[in-house]
C-alpha cells in the first residue's frame, strides 16, 4: 500500500537562521556545510517548539535541576503527610499497582524506596484474568485482611470510585498515583497525584504512572531532608515505563528518561541485567561509559525489556515482574528472568497463531470492506489478545476490536489508526458495556455476550460515520527535505544528542530528492534492498542505504530510474568497519523522472 508523506511545516526561515547561528556561533572557521548543518538542526528544534539558543542547551543537556517541585502537584502535601503519620504509627502500608510495565515499574519503585527506612510494608498486583485491570474489591479486601491502613496504588485508582469507597468503609486510606484522565466522578481517596485532575497547577501533564510514583519518592525524599541524588538509581525504572507506555518523550520525561537511560547503561539493577541477558545483551565493562556491550536506547527498552515484563502479567503474574525488578540478589534475578522468558516465548507463540487466525477470518468473513474489524475467539488467550489488534490494525489499517469470551463475559481489546478516536467510539457504546477504558489509540472493555451483537453493530456505525479516508492510508510523517550531500558525520552526532527518541521527539526523518542507485543495489533477506544512493546533480560519494521491507522497488533502482528517498540517518558497524547509513523508509519514482 502506498504511504502519504505527511511533511511537518518548517520553522520561519528568519527563526532558523537565527538560531542556527547561535548555534554555530562557538564554532571556529564554520564551512559553508557547517552552517547548512547548523539549519537543518534549528529548523529540527523550531519544529519541537525550541526556539532560543538556552532551551537548545537544555534540551541536549537533560538536567535533573530542572525537574518541577514535586509539591506543585495537587495533594503531595496530603499525600506525604498521610505516608509519615503512617510510618510514625508503624501502620501496614500496601504498595498496588496495575499488572503492566508501567504498573509493576511503579511497584517496584517505590516499594524498594519505601523499603530502605521502613519495613512494615507489602504490595499487591491484581490478576488480570480474575480480577481485571485497576483498583478491586479483592485487592481491597487482601488489604484489609492483612490490616493495611494506607493503600498507595499506581498507575490506576482515578475511576475506582467504588473500590476506594469499599476501602474507606473498612477503614483503609488510598493514596492514588495515576496518569490517566479522571472520569466524571471523582474517588474519595485521602490524595489524588494526578496532573491530568482538572485545574492541577502541576506543569507537566504527560509523566507516565511510575513516573507520578517518582515524583512521589521525590517529595518524600526532600520532606525526610535526604540528599536528591540517592534517588537517581530509581529512574531505571522510570525510563522503561517511559519507553513501555509511549508517553511523549518531551519535558519532564526527556529528562528522567535521559538520566534513567544512563543508569541502566553504567550500572544496571540485577534484575534488569538478568532480563537483557534473555536477549544476548551482555555485561562487558564495569567501567562507565557502557556496562553491556553496547549502549541501550528506548527503542531497547520498549523491545527487548518491555515486552518480556508484560509478558509475566499476560501469561502467569504480574507479581513476577515486581519481584524480578526490586530483588537484589542475583541468582534469583536469572531464575525469575528465565521464567519471565519463557512466558515472552509462549506468548510469541500464541500471539502469532491467533494472529494468523484473525487474517484469515477476515478474508472468510469478507471484512476487506468494512471500516473496522471486529473479531472473536474465545480460543483466543486474554492476555495476547492487545497484540493481535495491534498487528491487525497496523496490516488492515483499520480501527479493530479482538475480543475473547470466558464465562459468559466478553472482553476486548481495540487499537486504532492515526487520527481515528477509537476510545470516543467506543464511549458512544458505553450502555451496553460492564467496563471500557483507554484513550484515543487503544482502550480495552468488557460486555457480556448477549449485548455483543447490538455492541458490534453501533460500533461499526461510529466508526462508518466519523472515519474519513486520509484516516486509513498509512503515513510517513517527514521533518523536512535536505540535499544529500548534507549528510555528514557532523550532522549524525548532533541528532544523535536529539535521543532520547519517542512520541513528540521522534527520530528526524529526511526526505532527498532525485537521487540514483550506484549499480549495486540487490535484495538482502526475504524481502529488504541493499543499495548505494548518488544524488543527480551533487558531486558526492555515494551513501549506503538499507531498505527494510522496500524488495518490491529493486526493479525500479535496477532500470536506473530516478526516485526520491525517505530515511533516518544512522551508523552502521559490521565487522569492525564503520560508516554512514541510510535507513530508507520508503521510496517514490521521482517527479520528472529520467533514466541514469
Amino acid at each position: 500500500m502506498k504511504k502519504i508523506w505527511a511533511y511537518k511545516e518548517d520553522g520561519d526561515i528568519e527563526k532558523v537562521n537565527r538560531l542556527a547561528e547561535e548555534l554555530c556561533m562557538p564554532k571556529i572557521n564554520a564551512t559553508p556545510k557547517d552552517i547548512r548543518c547548523y539549519r537543518v538542526i534549528a529548523n529540527l528544534l523550531l519544529q519541537r517548539g525550541i526556539d532560543t539558543f538556552e532551551k537548545a542547551r537544555d534540551f541536549f543537556r537533560p538536567d535533573l535541576n530542572k525537574l518541577h517541585n514535586p509539591f506543585l502537584m495537587e495533594h503531595m502535601e496530603h499525600a506525604v503527610e498521610r505516608i509519615m503519620i503512617a510510618i510514625a504509627a508503624r501502620e501496614r502500608i500496601l504498595v498496588y499497582g496495575d499488572y503492566d510495565v508501567d504498573g509493576t515499574s511503579a511497584v517496584a519503585l517505590v516499594y524498594s524506596y519505601l523499603g530502605t527506612f521502613y519495613n512494615n510494608i507489602d504490595y499487591y498486583i491484581p490478576d488480570r484474568y480474575e480480577e481485571g485491570y485497576g483498583v478491586s474489591f479483592k485487592g481491597v479486601d487482601y488489604a484489609a485482611q492483612t490490616d493495611v491502613k494506607l493503600i498507595i496504588c499506581l498507575d490506576c485508582g482515578i475511576k475506582a470510585t467504588e473500590e476506594i469507597a469499599y476501602a474507606g468503609e473498612k477503614n483503609i486510606d488510598f493514596i492514588v498515583c495515576d496518569h490517566h484522565l479522571p472520569g466524571k466522578e471523582i474517588p474519595k481517596a485521602y490524595a489524588i497525584l494526578d496532573p491530568k485532575m482538572e485545574n492541577s497547577r502541576y506543569p507537566y501533564d504527560e509523566l507516565s504512572g511510575c513516573g507520578i510514583g517518582f515524583k512521589l519518592i521525590q517529595a518524600l525524599q526532600k520532606k525526610r531532608e535526604k540528599p536528591a541524588n540517592d534517588i537517581i538509581q530509581y529512574l531505571d525504572l522510570v525510563a522503561i515505563s517511559i519507553a513501555a507506555d509511549v508517553v511523549p518523550v518531551t519535558g519532564e520525561n526527556r529528562i528522567l528518561a535521559y538520566h534513567g537511560l544512563e543508569v541502566i547503561n553504567r550500572r544496571p539493577r540485577v534484575g534488569i541485567e538478568a532480563i537483557l541477558a534473555c536477549s544476548n545483551i551482555t555485561h562487558v565493562n564495569d567501567n562507565p561509559p557502557y556496562y553491556f556491550n553496547r549502549a541501550l536506547t528506548i527503542t531497547d527498552l520498549s523491545f527487548l525489556i518491555g515486552p518480556r515484563i508484560n509478558a509475566a502479567g499476560r501469561m502467569e503474574s504480574g507479581r513476577n515482574a515486581v519481584d524480578l525488578l526490586k530483588t537484589k540478589n542475583p541468582e534469583k534475578a536469572e531464575r525469575i528472568a528465565e521464567e519471565i522468558n519463557r512466558n515472552n516465548e509462549e506468548r510469541k507463540l500464541k500471539d502469532q497463531q491467533a494472529t494468523k487466525e484473525a487474517k484469515q477470518a477476515i478474508e472468510d468473513l469478507n471484512l476487506k470492506d468494512k471500516k473496522c474489524i471486529v473479531l472473536c475467539n474465545e480460543q483466543w488467550h486474554q492476555g495476547i489478545i492487545g497484540i493481535v489488534a495491534s498487528r491487525v490494525s497496523e496490516d488492515e489499517v483499520k480501527p479493530t476490536i479482538i475480543f475473547t469470551k470466558s464465562n459468559g463475559i466478553m472482553t476486548g481489546s481495540a487499537r486504532s489508526v492515526k487520527n481515528f478516536d477509537i476510545y470516543s467510539a467506543i464511549e458512544k457504546c458505553r450502555h451496553l458495556l460492564t467496563h471500557f477504558g483507554g484513550h484515543k489509540f487503544a482502550a480495552g472493555l468488557s460486555l457480556k455476550e448477549e449485548n455483543f451483537a447490538e455492541f458490534q453493530a453501533l460500533f461499526e456505525k461510529e466508526v462508518e460515520e466519523n472515519i474519513t479516508t486520509e484516516d486509513v492510508i498509512p503515513e510517513i510523517e517527514i521533518d523536512m527535505e535536505i540535499r544529500l550531500g548534507d549528510v555528514s558525520d557532523k550532522l549524525l552526532r548532533i541528532l544523535q544528542q536529539f535521543q532520547p527518541f519517542g512520541p513528540e521527539n521522534n527520530e528526524p526523518v529526511f526526505v532527498s530528492t532525485e537521487i540514483y542507485d550506484a549499480n549495486k543495489v540487490r535484495q538482502v533477506g526475504k524481502n529488504h534492498l541493499k543499495f548505494s544512493a548518488i544524488p543527480l546533480n551533487e558531486n558526492i560519494l555515494p551513501i549506503s542505504c538499507i531498505g527494510f521491507s522496500l524488495a518490491q522497488y529493486y526493479d525500479l533502482l535496477k532500470q536506473g530510474n530516478m526516485i526520491d528517498i525517505c530515511y533516518s540517518i544512522e551508523e552502521n558497524n559490521y565487522q569492525g568497519h564503520r560508516e554512514l547509513q541510510l535507513n530508507v523508509k520508503d521510496i517514490k519514482e521521482s517527479a520528472d523522472n529520467n533514466n541514469f
